[in-house]
Formats: structure tokens, C-alpha cells, sequence
């Protein structure tokens, strides 16, 4: 992990934070696949919208390894609600559907600072409706839909597992990678690895002044570990980073999942930072994490093993 920092630093690339939004995009897209292990080929790619809440066409794009129904994984993107898209985390959607043998239906979510908070949340929602409402269209088992996202898209996976509860939609996994849960980042783990780690203290205060201002980030939409209650919820796998400033909130918010009775699988990767699961050319941990990840989706959809 310490050879991959150092490479990203002699590599000399500005710092995200340091660019506009716009081009912190670019340049994030630009090296999103670098360390990333070879894409899966699928027997399905298929790019469509999803209608928002407004009829803003919400991008979407579903792969699949086979052209059987499938159960389904809905996923969002990480990327502070200001960067990355459904490009920028294709490997990974496509390592989950080949290793789970699931479709997964990755969701271009509007971004900040153009839509600040709360419409990455009402995209998110949108999304897991539809594809309640449309499997038979979608071509997958309306009875096994699951929903996942790493950092803010975790965030989000774990809003709308809240939601999806609140409206009666089973979900049978909510599949987070390092998520953001807490209004306030004040936790040992945000001091600990402040600086040097990829995810910085300068990221994250770069990405949340863009999303949402200090004054609505009580709302437990922003920060689940804020929900007045979590009885009832999906079933949750959460894969953390050791040395990741979200670590301990990840850790609070499975606490607080088994503490209302919801079965949790927690894993923690040791040595690694935030962002790790798309290094799985450098870092075998990210291609356990995938692993493990799988595994818990195919539990959940209680699918065999390939």
C-alpha cells in the first residue's frame, strides 16, 4: 500500500480538491481504471434512464454475465456526491455481477455542486423503485434485489435501505463499502489518517461544502448513523479500509445495525486506505474484498457458488 502511495505521489497529479469540480471529474475518470483488475467480459451491457422525481432522465447501466433473470444488485458510485460515475466504477460493477453471477444496474446520480443534497438521495431512491417496479422489463428477479455503493454511494445504499424498509420494498443486502454515515467527521480515525492517505481532510471538506451545508448535515439522509431507528432493515455487509478516516463510523454504524437485531458481516482490510477496491492490480485486498463481497451477494440471493 505504502509503494502504491508513493507512486501517486511521484506521479504528481494536482490534488482533487485543488481543481474545480468539473475537472476534478476529468481527472478522476482519467485514473479510475489504472490499478484496477482487468474488466469481466459480460453477455449483457445495456445503458438506459431512469426517470428522476422531476423526469430528469437519470443515466443508468445494467451488466450481466448471463442472459438468464438474475437477482440484482443496485449500486452507486463513491466520489464525495461531487465526482466519479458510472464509467469510473464499471470494473468493479462488472468483477461484482461475473463473481456473484448477479446483474448489477450501476446509477449515474446527479452531482454537486450543480445539485447539492438532497437529490442524490432522491435519484438513489428512484432507482431501487424502479427496479422493483420494472424487473420483468429489466430481465431480473424482482424477488432478489439487493443494494450496494463504496464511500458516498455507501451512503446512499444505506439511506435507501432505511427508505426501502419505510416503503415496504424487501431488499435482501445492503452492501457497503466504507461508507460515510456521520454528520460530523470527529472521530479518532478522521484525526488518525488526515493527511497523505488519498482521502483526505481537504477531500472531504471539499466534497461536503459542495453537497450539502454544515447547517442540514444533522439530516440522518447525509448521515445514517443519525436515523432514528434501523429495525427492520436490509441485512448489511460492510467492507472497511484500516487506515481510512471513515473506518470508525463505518465500525458505529454496524454497531448500531446489530444493536437493532439486523444481521451484520463486518470486514475490515488491514494495511489499506479508502478507495483500496479499485487497486486489485496492486493490492490483493481489494481482490478479496470483491471475494468476500460476492459472497455475501450470493448468500443473500441465496445463489450457489460458481
Amino acid at each position: 500500500m505504502r509503494s502504491v502511495l508513493d507512486r501517486m505521489a511521484r506521479a504528481g497529479h494536482p490534488p482533487l480538491h485543488s481543481l474545480p469540480p468539473e475537472q476534478a471529474r476529468r481527472a478522476y475518470e482519467a485514473g479510475a481504471g489504472v490499478l484496477e483488475v482487468p474488466a469481466p467480459a459480460m453477455a449483457r451491457v445495456e445503458d438506459f434512464t431512469i426517470p428522476a422525481d422531476d423526469g430528469t432522465p437519470i443515466p443508468a447501466r445494467l451488466v450481466a454475465p448471463s442472459h438468464e433473470r438474475l437477482p440484482l444488485l443496485v449500486y452507486f458510485h463513491g466520489g464525495g456526491f461531487t465526482i466519479g460515475s458510472i464509467a469510473t466504477h464499471d470494473t468493479l460493477c462488472r468483477v461484482l455481477a461475473q463473481q456473484a453471477h448477479c446483474a448489477v444496474m450501476s446509477v449515474g446520480y446527479r452531482l454537486a455542486p450543480e445539485h447539492t443534497f438532497p437529490f442524490a438521495v432522491q435519484d438513489a431512491w428512484q432507482a431501487i423503485v424502479h427496479a422493483h417496479k420494472f424487473a420483468m422489463d429489466l430481465g431480473v428477479d424482482g424477488g432478489r434485489i439487493a443494494v450496494g455503493g463504496d464511500s458516498a454511494g455507501g451512503t446512499l445504499a444505506a439511506v435507501c435501505a432505511i427508505l426501502a424498509r419505510d416503503a415496504g420494498l424487501p431488499l435482501a443486502l445492503q452492501l457497503l463499502f466504507y461508507p460515510g454515515t456521520s454528520a460530523h467527521q470527529d472521530t479518532p480515525s478522521h484525526q488518525h489518517f488526515a493527511e497523505g492517505l488519498v482521502l483526505e481532510k481537504t477531500h472531504i471538506d471539499y466534497f461536503f461544502n459542495h453537497y450539502i451545508p454544515h447547517g442540514q448535515r444533522a439530516d440522518w439522509r447525509f448521515a445514517p448513523l443519525n436515523a432514528p431507528d434501523v429495525d427492520g432493515v436490509a441485512p448489511a455487509w460492510i467492507g472497511l479500509a484500516e487506515c481510512d478516516p471513515l473506518v470508525d463510523e463505518g465500525v458505529l454504524y454496524g454497531d448500531k445495525l446489530r444493536a437493532a437485531g439486523v444481521p451484520v458481516a463486518l470486514d475490515i482490510y488491514r494495511g489499506v486506505v479508502h478507495e483500496f477496491i479499485k487497486m486489485g492490480r496492486a493490492i490483493p485486498e481489494a481482490q478479496q474484498a470483491h471475494a468476500d463481497a460476492a459472497a455475501a451477494l450470493r448468500q443473500a440471493f441465496d445463489t450457489p457458488a460458481p
